[in-house]
């Protein structure tokens, strides 16, 4: 038998998950806390395997009541179940000690699943935080793939001629310093423009500072 403990401010969804979770033989729910703080005091008198708390509470909420949890009650299990669904607030929780994180759209089979998961141990992170993490890998990869290309694309004379320019050199000083003519080099600055997609200096120096090409 997993024992829990309740802790959300309203108490409509407190008697919501009660209803539901009270279906599940395996599952007890030992007691309900309408904050951060309550939760700490019924800790100290009730048997709890596994707390499933809120992050937005009065008086103390999820982020200020993880120290102690920790602290006081390190046998003791936190699954986040909460509407926040921001990547940072996911990690910042999990940082913190938590050992899972659900959304309250999550449906009670999920919830179960993961009431289990973290009172064996185990981390959970609910399905729609993970895909919505999932896209953002795949976005960002996709974005870092585009750039690389891009930089794979330019030849070594034009990320020479790129350097320059980001360093505020005219084309015909750059001319110079390559040992070349001002045509040549607006040539390869109008290649360097068509292969990296920027519509003026001020985006090629961007460019090339994300590149790490200059500092």
């Amino acid at each position: 038998m997993i024992r829990l403990i309740l802790a959300d401010d309203h108490a409509i969804i407190r008697d919501g998950i009660r209803a539901l979770l009270t279906e599940d033989a395996g599952l007890e729910i030992t007691a309900e806390a309408g904050n951060g703080q309550e939760l700490l005091d019924k800790l100290t008198l009730t048997p709890c395997d596994v707390v499933l708390m809120d992050v937005n509470m009065p008086v103390l909420d999820g982020f200020g009541a993880m120290p102690h949890l920790r602290q006081d009650f390190p046998e003791v299990k936190v699954l986040v179940l909460s509407m926040l669904d921001h990547p940072n607030y996911v990690a910042r929780m999990l940082n913190a000690g938590a050992s899972g994180y659900v959304l309250k759209n999550a449906d009670i089979a999920e919830i179960s699943h993961a009431i289990r998961m973290v009172a064996a141990g185990r981390q959970y992170l609910g399905t729609e935080i993970g895909m919505n993490l999932l896209q953002q890998i795949t976005a960002g990869n996709s974005l870092s793939e585009a750039t690389t290309r891009k930089t794979n694309d330019l030849s070594k004379r034009e990320l020479e001629v790129l350097t320059l320019i980001a360093e505020g050199l005219t084309n015909a000083e750059i001319a110079d310093k390559l040992f070349t003519s001002k045509r040549t080099i607006e040539t390869h600055r109008q290649n360097i423009i068509e292969k990296t997609q920027a519509k003026n200096t001020a985006a090629l120096i961007k460019f090339a500072v994300s590149e790490g090409l200059i500092e």
